[in-house]
C-alpha cells in the first residue's frame, strides 16, 4: 500500500465516523462535514490505487525489456 490509499482510508473512516455522530446528533453541518471528508478519503485512495497500478506496470515492462536484452 502506498501513502495515498492508506492516508484514504483513514480520511473515509474518520469521516463516516463524523457523518454519523452528527446524524445522531442531527448536527447536519457536522453530517455534511464527515460526509465530505468520507468522500475526499474515497477519491484519494482512488488516485492510490491508480499510482499502484502505474507502478506495477513500469515495473512489469522493465523487467520485460531487462529479459529480452
Amino acid at each position: 500500500m502506498n501513502i495515498d490509499q492508506v492516508t484514504g482510508k483513514v480520511k473515509e473512516l474518520a469521516g463516516k465516523v463524523q457523518a454519523e455522530a452528527g446524524n445522531f446528533l442531527g448536527n447536519l453541518r457536522q453530517e455534511f462535514k464527515g460526509r465530505r471528508l468520507q468522500t475526499e478519503g474515497k477519491t484519494q485512495g482512488t488516485l492510490g490505487n491508480a499510482n499502484a497500478l502505474v507502478n506495477n506496470a513500469h515495473r512489469t515492462a522493465k523487467k520485460r525489456l531487462h529479459v529480452q536484452h
